[in-house]
């Protein structure tokens, strides 16, 4: 495609120098955004204003009240700061605004690393550390497409707004729904939260974690006397949601499926997540907690998720020999259906440069994993262009997470076509 002579400069610029881009993002892994807990959103917000001050952006800072996203786990804690950058030439025309959509939170770096999570390791093409792919390397590629679009002075066919926001990878009230739901997103949302793939996106399942408690009596184990092992309480509720497990995995849904799924469909998803109870062999364990997800396609309701999840309970809590049974959402996250929308065009065409895409390679495919993105179309916004840096073998929520250069540069050239003036595909 031919393009003008600034923009061809511009798309140089960013392949001649992807120094500044490996900086910027090496200087947000060392901010520590790990979700559980989540107590670093203030200090990333702090870093982002100020690497885009210098840009000519203007802040607000938005924070969820606690009352909507705690839970009695209390494995999160902090300010849930959530940070809107607006150009300060915005026009305030919805029709020239596009909301970046990035979350800064990533999943806590664990065990097994080769490398420092914290810090940017790079070998060859590829740049190591937790959240390179998901999603800070994102933050960097739009945030070096801006910066390059400024520098050769090109006019924007759209306003920039970057989205930096809380708890998406858990969490019971992620920072966009509460943005979108006060009416703080405009103009069309790109999210980044996807792949560095020819990929139409179809939408997703929704996803509930539901915590159970199980109370039993703590009691000596060899001598238990009146007490109620909390753990062999549970079995009868594990029995019965087990038992519903494979009910729930019948169900297909009529959402496209990825290619890796080789024509089988997509399925809801029940699983056993998590269980922690007792602490030591003499003693009757007084409390048992489990945790269970379920992954719900766009056909089915919440309601009747829930309804179904809770009949299962039920059962096993008449089976148990339980002092009291109870639970708890700790994490929601709503379907997405048919986000696709007339600026659809525009974006496949900046990722078939950028990335050296035909439009023919492109095909509509969903996910039974989940997006935040759901909340967004509950507050009105239907449209959602996709984009980003997860590859099927970057160890995204793994151990070596990494992203390449060239996929970096790639994402920063789609990013600056589809924001510029000059790019008429």
């Amino acid at each position: 495609m031919a393009h003008s002579d600034v923009l061809q400069c511009a798309l140089a610029d960013i392949v001649e120098n992807p120094r500044a881009m490996q900086e910027d993002l090496d200087r947000m892994l060392a901010c520590d955004t790990a979700f559980p807990p989540g107590n670093g959103y203030g200090a990333f917000a702090d870093l982002m204003t100020s690497m885009l001050s210098p840009l000519d952006f203007e802040f607000e800072r938005v924070s969820v009240p606690e009352a909507l996203w705690q839970t009695r786990q209390g494995d999160a804690f902090g300010e849930r700061v959530n940070l809107i950058a607006r150009p300060t030439s915005h026009s305030g025309d919805p029709s020239r605004v596009c909301s970046l959509y990035f979350h800064t939170d990533t999943v806590p770096a664990g065990d097994g690393w080769t490398y420092d999570p914290l810090r940017l390791t790079q070998e060859g093409s590829r740049l190591y550390g937790r959240g390179a792919a998901d999603m800070k390397g994102s933050i960097a590629a739009a945030l070096t497409a801006v910066r390059v679009a400024r520098r050769h002075g090109l006019a924007m066919r759209f306003d920039p707004v970057f989205l930096l926001c809380t708890d998406e990878e858990g969490g019971l009230y992620p920072g966009i729904r509460y943005l979108a739901e006060q009416g703080k997103v405009e103009g069309h949302l790109l999210s980044y939260n996807g792949g560095a793939a020819p990929r139409i996106w179809g939408g997703c399942f929704g996803s509930i974690d539901l915590a159970i408690r199980v109370e039993g009596r703590g009691a000596h184990s060899g001598d238990p006397v009146d007490g109620v092992n909390a753990l062999e309480a549970a079995l009868p509720i594990i029995n019965a949601l087990h038992a519903l497990k494979p009910r729930v995995e019948a169900r297909a849904s009529a959402m496209p499926s990825p290619p890796h799924f080789e024509g089988k469909p997509l399925r809801s998803r029940l699983t056993l997540a998590a269980a922690h109870g007792g602490s030591k062999g003499s003693s009757l364990p007084a409390r048992f907690d489990l945790l269970v997800n379920r992954r719900y396609a766009p056909e089915e309701s919440f309601e009747d998720v829930i309804a179904e999840l809770e009949a299962a309970i039920d059962v096993g809590r008449s089976q148990s020999s339980a002092l009291s049974v109870s639970h708890e959402i700790i994490g929601h996250l709503s379907p997405v259906s048919d986000p696709t929308g007339p600026h659809w065009p525009r974006w496949q065409a900046a990722l078939c440069e950028g990335f050296g895409y035909s439009s023919d390679d492109f095909r509509q495919w969903g996910a039974s994993t989940s997006s935040d993105m759901g909340w967004v179309q509950q507050a009105g916004i239907q449209e959602i262009l996709l984009g980003g840096l997860s590859r099927p073998d970057n160890n995204t929520h793994a151990p070596d997470e990494y992203t390449t250069t060239n996929d970096l540069v790639a994402l920063a050239q789609a990013t600056l076509l589809y924001l510029v003036e000059d790019f008429a595909p």
